[in-house]
């Protein structure tokens, strides 16, 4: 078997004909032939498919894109919207924290206010009550005097009678 492999080797390197590298004869057009043959056969079976999922692909991110710069669109207005909605909600509770502070210092005033005439009105009645429990005492006061001159009267007009 060696032999016959032999021999076929060189019944091979005898037909071969004395050209180099470039040989032009009938392998050429072969070649090409395959060559292209093998483009029209990775075409259709590899490249066509890559490039269809190369392209679903591509459509996929811009489909994605887009939908999340319509959603980012859609954040940044309701973003905006509630920003403007908070600022109007702080003005108004501004505006009610002021009033209530106005509305709680004219409470206090009035209680201040009261609580002064309540006071003046004490002070009054205690002074009337005093200037009362004054008059009564003076009135006690000049009738124990009225009484005790007239013990004096009469003890000194008693005394001068019997002298």
């Amino acid at each position: 078997m060696t032999n016959s492999l032999f021999l076929l080797a060189l019944q091979a390197a005898s037909t071969e004909s004395k050209g180099g590298l470039f040989d032009f004869n009938a392998t050429l057009p072969l070649m090409a032939l395959q060559i292209l043959l093998l483009m029209v056969v990775l075409n259709a079976i590899f490249y066509k498919p890559v490039a269809k999922v190369l392209d679903e692909r591509d459509e996929y991110i811009r489909g994605n894109l887009t939908q999340a710069s319509e959603m980012l669109s859609k954040a940044e207005a309701i973003t905006k919207k509630y920003e403007q909605d908070l600022a109007r909600e702080r003005k108004e509770s501004q505006i009610i924290i002021s009033s209530a502070q106005k509305e709680a210092q004219d409470i206090v005033a009035m209680e201040i206010k009261q609580a002064q005439k309540d006071t003046e009105q004490l002070v009054t009645e205690a002074t009337n009550q005093l200037n009362s429990q004054k008059e009564k005492a003076l009135k006690a006061l000049e009738e124990q005097v009225a009484t005790l001159s007239d013990q004096i009267k009469t003890k000194l007009l008693s005394g001068q009678v019997t002298s």
